[in-house]
């Protein structure tokens, strides 16, 4: 049995795609500790992890759709500040034999580094490539250009240097060492370009849907409508969407409005019917299981369990890799693309006849079954013990 360390940040997109990974190593006899906050402790300890709290800046955050990449570069320097006495603990404490790291998870991949500890990352998102500094030249100039990123880059350099990193922060974090990418390689930009001798596609380490959490009442076809965990005050796109789709013959209308939208704000405070359902929250990857339409706002996590169960999308962006993503879906054959803006109840109304044409029904099951031959979370797994065989022989 080894002792895995994992580190990660308290959101859903950072959490949800390597969980799977987590809680198979757990199956497997290994010990594994999680670094994250205490308000995460719950979903830590279902995957079998312990779970080591730090005291998260994001815990609480609600995250401004007008900020942009400077303040949430600085706002994540933080957080790496906040989590890095709670790995260091740890590793003093309880070492090691091998570190796993989520993108955000940065003070596991130094200290792991500077201890010469084998680590891994596992990245929720789309990587570098050749020629990843040039193409993002003008984002990277201007974060060195700005005030604000150049106190951004001083505290990040300084992080680094105290534990033996002599390199500008920007590169450094995106440019592990070694890392298993848990996403469509379909959503990954210049993908020729990418050194696999480094990334290791396996396509979404979806966890196995829980049948408890949530199953279909009866057969109507479901509309399932959600923009993710951060950017979802939206309540007129919300609004549109139940004009758009309450009426639709057949068919059950659920709309998951996250923590900032009231059902009073979306329903106007008349009821709905039976067929009509305003959440909060709702087991997303149950009702993908048998959904036949799903409004997303295209995050990394969501357009990966909208691939993995074949369910053609209609994508709404809302911030950061999302616009990106919503177009790579738009190409793949699987989904329509809407701006937020130009989400009228007729727009999404025609996106609706779109997606659910037999052409896209059956170019979503395809790249379903592309994705299951990648391996997810079983290859995740075969990957990290190989390493685990070769930090010990």
């Amino acid at each position: 049995m080894a002792h895995v360390v994992m580190a990660s940040i308290p959101a859903p997109g950072h959490v949800n795609p390597h969980a799977e990974v987590v809680r198979r190593l757990v199956e497997r006899g290994h010990r594994v500790s999680y670094v994250q906050d205490a308000s995460w402790a719950a979903q830590v300890e279902a995957l079998g992890a312990t779970c080591v709290p730090y005291p998260s800046v994001l815990a609480d955050h609600a995250f401004d759709d007008q900020a942009d990449a400077v303040d949430h570069l600085a706002l994540f320097q933080r957080e790496y500040e906040a989590m890095l006495p709670a790995v260091e603990g740890l590793l003093d404490r309880d070492p090691a034999d091998l570190v796993l790291h989520d993108i955000a998870g940065v003070p596991a991949r130094l200290l792991a580094v500077e201890r010469g500890v084998p680590e891994l990352q596992l990245s929720p998102t789309y990587v570098a490539w050749q020629g990843y500094e040039d193409d993002m030249a003008e984002f990277l100039d201007g974060v060195r250009a700005d005030p604000r990123g150049q106190a951004y880059l001083a505290d990040a350099a300084r992080m680094l240097a105290d534990h033996g990193v002599d390199a500008d922060p920007l590169l450094w974090v995106a440019h592990p060492a070694r890392s298993v990418v848990v996403v469509p390689e379909a959503l990954q930009p210049c993908a020729d370009g990418v050194d696999r001798d480094v990334y290791t596609f396996v396509g979404p380490a979806v966890r196995r849907a829980d049948p408890t959490l949530w199953s279909p009442s009866d057969d109507r076809r479901l509309v399932l409508v959600s923009l993710g965990s951060a950017f979802t005050r939206q309540p007129a796109f919300y609004r549109a969407c139940l004009e758009a789709f309450a009426d639709l013959p057949d068919t059950r209308l659920v709309l998951q409005v996250g923590r900032d939208v009231t059902v009073e704000e979306v329903t106007g405070g008349t009821s709905l019917p039976a067929h009509v359902e305003v959440h909060p929250w709702v087991a997303q990857r149950e009702m993908l299981e048998v959904a036949d339409v799903f409004v997303t706002h295209a995050g990394m996590g969501g357009s990966s369990e909208g691939l993995v169960t074949g369910t053609p999308m209609i994508a709404v962006p809302q911030a950061v890799d999302q616009f990106e993503n919503a177009d790579a879906l738009v190409s793949l054959g699987v989904a329509v693309r809407l701006d937020t803006a130009d989400a009228t109840v007729e727009a999404l109304r025609d996106a609706y006849a779109t997606v659910t044409s037999e052409a896209v029904r059956a170019r979503s099951r395809d790249v379903a079954a592309e994705l299951e031959r990648a391996g997810g979370a079983a290859r995740a797994v075969v990957i990290v013990e190989e390493i685990l065989r070769g930090s010990t022989s």
